[in-house]
């Protein structure tokens, strides 16, 4: 995935931001807990759109989430 550059589309505002994803979530299936497998950008920052994964630790099935707008 390409990331940065100038403007809304580029990442360098802060319109851009999405919110921080948890470590872990609740699976939709199992109810089990499902831990966060993407790591963080080099940068640090979440854009909106970046998507994540997760795996459930007991069903194993895996989540993509895509990031929303930091609230």
């Amino acid at each position: 995935m390409t990331r940065g550059g100038d403007g809304p589309s580029g990442g360098d505002s802060t319109d851009d931001l999405a919110e921080t994803p948890p470590s872990e979530i609740v699976c939709v299936d199992c109810g089990g807990s499902a831990h966060l497998l993407t790591p963080p950008p080099e940068d640090g920052r979440w854009l909106v759109g970046d998507v994540v994964a997760y795996r459930c630790r007991d069903c194993r099935d895996r989540w993509d989430i895509v990031l929303d707008r930091h609230r």
